[in-house]
């Protein structure tokens, strides 16, 4: 026991060490009241190992205090050990096994921020859970789930899937040249696929476009920044950063001239839409570049590094804030439509309500960078269930009317 008390306070002496070395160039303001709490921890520690009913560990109280210290700074700083660092390495890769739902923490609660579309999450309709739980495909999750809708608690039985992620969704024309394309999420491939889909849509006379955001949880920074540079002129300010340290103070710009500038465009977005995907419609909102329609985004606009930790443990701490052109903050605020449509809360997780019966093989070959001449033949679409969307068919005719008439 004696030998653990002295582990301890030594480890609290190299912490205290490190962090005296690192106030140094801050002139050492207010650190005495720092050390002091820093020694509170220390007797703490020492404490436990003296008191405690049961035996501890060194690395379980260090680990348990350092997830306590990020959680208590906002809702997407974490601690992470060995195991959750690797797990967050493998979701990027973009397949895993689970039930395929986008999280946070809001209110104290665990809560999904959109279910991904296609996953077993997305097929079972759920909107909020009180645990996130991973494991082998094919296991059954049993998930007591509170839905605003009902006001009540339902009991669901989800088999966990493989999860793959599909970027573009849905990529054809609606009625009178009026596009439509969904975008699930900003990975890696999506402006390639986005490129070539906006390209099939053109061959077929698209005279508008609907880019359908709802459910997007964001993704990779960059690509919603070209994705919005689509339809901006070149060097246009899209978003920009503003932390604590002046290196993450950052701008972001649209770095390539558009062919879609005359393009009438409408934004749909709702509580699902998050991250990169309000910074898109924040950026088009700002320059009255596109008309949004839907419902309050879901206002997560923070930056989170990932530093890593020499014993395969890392943190992911919130270093600084997104802003839309205008500077308006998205955290916490969210993007409010330029028209609110609000869709029936119980198919809000299903819209739009459609089903896609056509040939993989030609998005197969948009998602492989390939070019095809017309989108996929015997596509059924019942977008006209969906409120949001034939408001947006709306409001584009609307436009062209105006056009004419001018």
């Amino acid at each position: 026991m004696r030998k653990k008390i002295i582990l301890v306070a030594f480890f609290v002496v190299l912490v205290f060490i490190g962090i005296r070395r690192g106030f140094t160039e801050n002139k050492r303001k207010g650190n005495d009241e720092l050390y002091k709490q820093v020694e509170i921890f220390s007797n703490t520690l020492a404490i436990i190992h003296k008191e405690y009913v049961d035996d501890t560990k060194n690395q379980d109280l260090i680990y348990g205090a350092l997830k306590g210290m990020l959680a208590s700074l906002d809702a997407h700083s974490q601690f992470m050990d060995p195991q959750t660092y690797e797990a967050l390495k493998t979701d990027t890769q973009g397949k895993f096994g689970g039930l395929g739902v986008e999280i946070t923490i809001k209110d104290g609660l665990l809560t999904v921020i959109t279910p991904i579309e296609d996953t077993p999450a997305w097929k079972a309709g759920i909107t909020e859970a009180v645990k996130k739980m991973r494991g082998k495909p094919g296991e059954i999750v049993n998930l007591t789930i509170l839905r605003d809708a009902e006001k009540k608690l339902l009991d669901f039985k989800i088999t966990r899937d493989i999860i793959k992620i599909t970027d573009i969704k849905y990529a054809l024309i609606l009625e009178d040249g009026i596009g439509y394309l969904r975008l699930s999420e900003f990975r890696e491939n999506t402006l390639a696929e986005f490129n070539n889909a906006l390209t099939n849509l053109s061959k077929q006379g698209m005279r508008a476009l609907i880019l359908d955001l709802r459910n997007n949880p964001g993704g990779l920074l960059d690509v919603a920044v070209k994705i919005t540079g689509k339809f901006l002129e070149a060097n246009k300010l899209v978003a920009y950063t503003k932390g604590r340290q002046k290196d993450q103070d950052l701008k972001f710009f649209s770095d390539t001239k558009s062919t879609n500038l005359d393009l009438p465009l409408v934004v749909l977005i709702n509580e699902g839409s998050a991250s990169g995907s309000e910074i898109v419609a924040g950026a088009l909102q700002d320059y009255k570049r596109a008309i949004i329609i839907g419902n309050k985004s879901f206002g997560k606009g923070s930056v989170q590094t990932v530093i890593p930790l020499g014993d395969g443990s890392a943190l992911r701490l919130t270093t600084s804030h997104y802003f839309t052109p205008s500077g308006k903050i998205i955290q916490g605020q969210g993007v409010t439509p330029d028209i609110l449509v609000e869709q029936k809360k119980e198919s809000a997780a299903e819209a739009p309500e459609m089903e896609i019966k056509t040939s993989g093989e030609a998005f197969d070959k948009i998602q492989n960078d390939q070019q095809v001449d017309t989108l996929p033949a015997k596509t059924t679409f019942n977008y006209k269930t969906d409120i949001q969307i034939m408001r947006a068919i709306d409001t584009l005719k609307a436009i062209e009317i105006y056009k004419r008439v001018k």
